[in-house]
């Protein structure tokens, strides 16, 4: 009977040594878990998040042309019809804020003829109506152009849909109307190719026809990358002193062409 007591006595206190343990590794876990949690939010509250810049009922906060520009069914829309074509390009533009270092997320669709494209770090023009120049994350119904760097009355196209691009001030650059003198086929000419990354062809596999399609930008300093359904379509690093832009206005575009329509939706600006 003593023998029996004493064995009861062990396996209790190791019972309870091992309930100790447990208790005091839960306890420890959970701490580590509240301490991880704190830093996640903390984390949350130091980065910026991204806000709405279209609120899906209205135009408020943009200034465009209304013949072109709507709201319908939640989205932003600029339409042209056979009644009201184009002889310059026009922009809805963004009034209440002129980011510099930004990532812009958005969603689009676009028929087949159409052609648009997103306007940033770009200046108004004072001589024609709704006009922005400045750098373009391109846009196109038969994705020819989609993903490219394209600026608009400036430079010409600064980087491919697949290329990883440097831009450079062109070597006449203090001589008058140099600009478009350095532009051969719509192309900036001083510029070096750093990088194919990747195939113009395969990546246009990675954009859909007259569906919707997320666009997302991130604009850093002199480095514009673009990138569609979450892959990367072009990069241009921008040591063009002379001719680059750190901040400026934002804007969608309608292109002079025939009959076509383009929707924008879920417009989101974080600012860097």
């Amino acid at each position: 009977m003593i023998t029996f007591t004493k064995q009861f006595k062990r396996v209790s206190n190791s019972i309870t040594i091992c309930l100790c343990l447990i208790i005091s590794l839960q306890s420890c876990k959970e701490k580590q878990q509240k301490e991880n949690t704190e830093a996640e939010a903390e984390d949350v509250v130091v980065s910026p998040e991204f806000e709405s810049i279209f609120d899906g009922k209205t135009l408020n906060g943009w200034d465009g042309d209304a013949t072109y520009w709507s709201v319908v069914d939640g989205n932003l829309v600029g339409e042209i019809t056979p009644e009201t074509l184009l002889k310059t390009n026009t922009f809805i533009i963004y009034q209440d804020k002129h980011p510099a270092d930004f990532e812009l997320k958005l969603e689009f669709k676009i028929s087949e003829n159409g052609n648009s494209g997103i306007n940033y770090r770009s200046d108004q023009l004072d001589t024609i109506p709704f006009a922005l120049r400045g750098y373009q994350a391109d846009i196109d119904g038969k994705i020819r152009y989609t993903g490219q760097n394209y600026e608009e009355r400036k430079r010409a196209t600064l980087a491919y849909r697949g290329e990883k691009a440097e831009i450079f001030t062109q070597d006449n650059a203090d001589e008058k109307g140099s600009l478009r003198a350095n532009v051969a086929k719509n192309c900036w000419q001083s510029r070096e190719v750093l990088e194919q990354i990747g195939n113009i062809d395969s990546l246009k596999t990675k954009i859909k026809s007259d569906d919707w399609n997320e666009a997302h930008l991130i604009i850093k300093e002199n480095r514009l990358q673009h990138y569609i359904n979450g892959v990367l379509m072009s990069e241009v690093i921008d040591n063009d002193s002379i001719n680059r832009m750190s901040a400026g206005k934002l804007g969608v575009q309608v292109h002079v062409g025939p009959p076509m329509k383009v929707e924008y939706r879920n417009i989101m600006l974080k600012e860097l």
